[in-house]
Formats: structure tokens, C-alpha cells, sequence
């Protein structure tokens, strides 16, 4: 007992001490501009995903709902955001076809605020779509939801006073930056942490495993699927927030199906019902999908050259998540978690074999 004791606090000493590792880390870069522009906005994109991938997989790989409506709940969080914290002269200056309604007008608040704000309205909305859509499983579901996402769009394209319709948001204050991102990553975490190891988390798990024998032991299938998903769709509409107030720009075209795409193979590669594997998984994914850029512009290979392909890159990421469907079903982590434990038993193996082949060698 004494041992397990000494082992927890060892444990809780080294993911502090990570932690403020990861916070020192994020100082610096931001402080001293260690990274160009660039590769700042990369970190902050690759702790949005973060958030939106664990987002995914709280509804699909813990409550087993392949709910496809994330695009939806970052439409309203951004909107929610960017309207909160551009100043009434920004309003103006966009809503020059038809006025912004008047009780928005004169609106400005912190950034915080707005955050909070954009995240509760995402999950009003995904209680008022997700209390009568929870009553369908499987791919009804996933079809359901993704029509929300849609009409979501559409009813933005549409509502000329209040969101500037197709014309969408420019001049959004650039409020997100490595605190603001990797700080909710970092709080997205321990939320999905706390919450899968709750007794809400087990029944989740219970409900995802089998419905049927769920309810038979007495677990509330409605409320538990209802909570998750209000909770997902909370999450969502953060990422949504962070990612506007980063690319200080937001139209309804953006928030497409494709975004939604993106942010499932983040939770299928990294694993569904494992939030280190989402974790890393966000992190590869985003930064693959920079690089992948590469494949939509011109290249010349000395012999030949091959012209940009708009949108090779998600063609890409198809064919990456059908292999990983096909063949890697687990992802990168199954539904196993990083752990202390595993990490040093795995430099217990490298060094292990790094002298044994240095003894076979001498």
C-alpha cells in the first residue's frame, strides 16, 4: 500500500512536472519568438485539433455515437465569437449590404467571454438537435447529425443580418495564441480525463459495448447519450471560437463536411476510446496536413514537372483513413493510454536491446 502510495505520488510529480515543462516551452516560444510566424500558427492549429479531436472521441470512441455534426458546432462557436469580440466599427465596416441587428451592434466583450459564451451556445445547440437525433443509432445517426451540420451552414448563408451571410466575418481581433490554444488543450484533457473515469465515463463505455445490456442494468440511455453529446458539442464549438479568433476570418464555406472528415481521422488514427492516442494524433495530422501542401502546388523534378492538384492533400488523407481502417483498426493507441508505467518499460526494452547488440558487437 506504502509502495502504491509512493509510486502515485512519483507519477502525479512527473505529469506536473511535464506539464510545466510544456507551459515553460510554451513561454519561451511565445516570449523570445523562438519560431517564426508560421510555425506558431501550426502549434496553435495542432492544439485546436487537439480540442476537436477529443471532442470526436468522446462521442464516438467512449459513447460508441457516430455523430457527424462538428462542423456544425464550430459554425456556431466561431460565429458566436467573432461577433462577440469585433468592435462596432469592424460591424459596420462588414455589414454593408444590410445593417447587423441592433441588439448586436454596440457588443463587445473579452475573449474570454466570448470563449465561454461560444462554447454554451454550441451546446445549446447540441442539446436542442441531439435530444431527438440520440434516438437514432448507428449510420441514421451519423446522417442525421451531418444534416444539422449542413442546414447550420446553410441558415448562416441565409441570415444576412446577424451573420453577413456568404460574405462571413473579416476582420476578426487575432486573439488566439499558444496561452489562449495549448492552455484549453491542456483543460480539454483533464475534462475528458476526469470525466471517462468517472462513473459517467463507465457507463458510457457500458452503452458504447452493448445498448441493450446497458439499459438492463439500469444506466439511463437517453441521459447519459444526451450528456455526452452536449459536452462533445461544447468542446466543438471552443475549437470552433479558437480557430476564428486564429484565421481572423470566418465564412459558412468553411465549416463543410471536409472539417468534419479531418477531425474523425484525428480520432481514428489516434485511436477511438484513447485521449493520449487523439492527442498525438491531432498533433501528426495537423502538421501532415501542412506539409501535404506540397502535393497542391507545382513540382519540378528535373525530368518532368507535375502541376498543383487543388485538394490532392485530402485525397491523401482518404486514402490514409481507409488504409488505417482496412489495416491499423486500433490506431496508434487502441484504447490503451500513455502511461508512466508503459513509458518507462518501453526505455527499459530500447536499452535492453541497445546492450545486448553493443555486447554481441564487442
Amino acid at each position: 500500500m506504502k509502495i502504491g502510495k509512493i509510486h502515485l505520488h512519483k507519477h502525479c510529480l512527473l505529469t506536473i512536472g511535464s506539464t510545466l515543462l510544456l507551459l515553460v516551452a510554451i513561454i519561451l516560444v511565445s516570449e523570445f519568438r523562438l519560431l517564426d510566424a508560421y510555425k506558431v500558427r501550426v502549434l496553435n492549429l495542432c492544439a485546436i485539433y487537439v480540442i476537436l479531436g477529443l471532442s470526436m472521441n468522446l462521442t464516438l470512441g467512449y459513447g460508441g455515437l457516430l455523430a457527424l455534426g462538428t462542423a456544425g458546432f464550430m459554425c456556431v462557436g466561431a460565429y458566436i465569437s467573432a461577433l462577440l469580440t469585433m468592435s462596432p466599427e469592424q460591424k459596420v465596416a462588414n455589414f454593408f449590404l444590410e445593417p447587423i441587428v441592433p441588439w448586436l451592434a454596440n457588443v463587445e466583450v473579452a475573449f474570454v467571454i466570448a470563449i465561454i459564451a461560444a462554447g454554451i451556445g454550441a451546446a445549446i445547440f447540441g442539446f436542442v438537435i441531439g435530444a431527438p437525433a440520440l434516438k437514432l443509432r448507428g449510420d441514421y445517426l451519423a446522417i442525421a447529425t451531418l444534416g444539422f451540420a449542413e442546414i447550420i451552414r446553410v441558415v448562416f448563408t441565409n441570415t444576412q443580418s446577424l451573420t453577413n451571410g456568404a460574405l462571413g466575418l473579416k476582420g476578426i481581433p487575432s486573439h488566439t495564441n499558444l496561452y489562449w490554444s495549448w492552455g484549453l488543450a491542456i483543460l480539454a484533457v483533464i475534462l475528458a480525463r476526469t470525466m471517462v473515469t468517472s462513473s459517467y465515463g463507465r457507463a458510457f463505455k457500458a452503452i458504447r459495448d452493448d445498448q441493450t445490456a446497458a439499459e438492463a442494468m439500469g444506466i439511463n440511455l437517453f441521459k447519459h447519450k444526451v450528456t455526452i453529446f452536449v459536452i462533445s458539442a461544447f468542446m466543438a464549438g471552443i475549437g470552433g471560437a479558437l480557430m476564428g479568433n486564429l484565421i481572423v476570418t470566418v465564412n459558412p464555406t468553411f465549416f463543410r463536411f471536409m472539417l468534419t472528415f479531418q477531425v474523425l481521422l484525428i480520432a481514428v488514427i489516434g485511436g477511438l476510446g484513447s485521449i493520449s492516442g487523439t492527442v498525438i494524433a491531432g498533433i501528426i495530422v495537423t502538421i501532415a496536413t501542412e506539409w501535404l501542401r506540397i502535393f497542391e502546388s507545382p513540382m519540378d523534378l528535373g525530368f518532368m514537372r507535375i502541376p498543383g492538384i487543388p485538394g490532392m492533400r485530402m485525397v491523401i488523407f482518404a486514402v490514409l483513413l481507409m488504409a488505417v481502417i482496412i489495416f491499423w483498426r486500433q490506431g496508434l493507441m487502441g484504447r490503451t493510454e500513455v502511461s508512466w508505467e508503459r513509458t518507462f518499460a518501453f526505455l527499459n526494452r530500447v536499452r535492453t536491446r541497445f546492450q545486448s547488440g553493443r555486447g554481441v558487437g564487442q
